[in-house]
This record gives C-alpha cells, structure tokens and sequence, in this order.
C-alpha cells in the first residue's frame, strides 16, 4: 500500500514527477507524438505549474515542477490535455497512460542538482544519443535554482541552531564574580 501523498498546496516546493505510457508503450518515439506532448506542457507552464525541466522519453516522461496548486492538478493538465489532443490530432483512440505518477519533492540544492542532471543525462544513458544536450525532447526553461529551498552551502549558517544557541546563552546567566 502506497503511503499518503504529502499535500503542500500553494507551497511552492518543486517536485521531479515521472509517468509512464499505457504498457509503456513507446509512444513518443514518433515525433508527432513528442511535439504534441511538448505543445502540451509548455501550454500549462504559468498556470497549472511552473516549469522548471523535462524530458520526454520513448515511453514515459521526466518533470521537474512547482505546482501552483496541488501536485495531482497539475499531472492533470499534463495528462488529460494531452491525452484529449492526442485523441483529436492524432486520432488515438486507446488509453495512453498508466494511472498514476511518482513524485519527489525536492528538499534542497544538491537534490535539485541530482534530479536536473537525471534529466539532461537521461536521453544518453537511454542510448537515444551520444551527447544528451542534442535530445530534441528535453528542455530547461526555468533550471535555475529556486528560492526558499535550503541551499546547499556548507558553510551557510543553521538559523534554528543559531537561535537555539542564542536562546540557551540568554536564559544561563553570566558566572558570578566572587565578592571579596
């Protein structure tokens, strides 16, 4: 059984999300089909989600987003428009895609890092390409590191261990000069 998603509405935590094709079938590999699906997530880009990355592989497909709302929503108007265009332009007329999706939420830099390189490297481990920078299907429109996650400096200061030891010397009182 699946635990619980985490529901972060209006959060603005990004999240890597991958999905897969109905019995991973390799849809995508025709480049009707990946135009089609890239139309279909830049066209939400801005009010379902912001898009950070993505890659569209043969028969599933990699993200990195913040949604505007709910996680669900946002793979929502990914699928849903998709599958809806897909049957009118393309005249496909079966499922498209598993149910479901996995998610990550990203909790700081060296996370976010991790995941854009998955995505840029993707395309060549997959042996699509040599170079995975020449992948037609795969872009970065906002891959620059997001504020309010925890950086991934060092040496950047912990503000709770600064607070906790700030509170811990202001309520021990100065040791005591002797009176003599």
């Amino acid at each position: 059984m699946r635990p619980k998603r985490e529901q972060f509405e209006n959060s603005k935590s990004p999240y890597f999300v991958s999905t897969q094709s109905h019995d991973r079938k390799p849809f995508f590999r025709h480049d009707r089909w990946a135009r089609l699906m890239q139309s279909a997530i830049n066209h939400y880009n801005g009010t379902g989600y912001a898009l950070h990355a993505y890659v569209i592989m043969p028969d599933h497909l990699h993200l990195l987003i913040t949604p505007i709302e709910f996680i669900e929503k946002s793979l929502q108007l990914i699928k849903g428009g998709f599958s809806f265009r897909a049957k009118r332009e393309l005249d496909w007329p079966g499922e498209i895609w598993q149910p479901g999706f996995t998610d990550h939420r990203i909790r700081d830099e060296e996370d976010w890092l991790r995941h854009i390189e998955y995505i840029r490297s993707n395309p060549s481990e997959a042996k699509l390409v040599e170079d995975g920078g020449l992948y037609e299907f795969m872009g970065f429109p906002q891959s620059d590191f997001p504020q309010g996650l925890k950086p991934n400096d060092a040496s950047a200061s912990d503000v709770r261990a600064e607070a906790r030891t700030l509170h811990d010397e202001a309520s021990t009182p100065p040791p005591r000069k002797p009176l003599h």
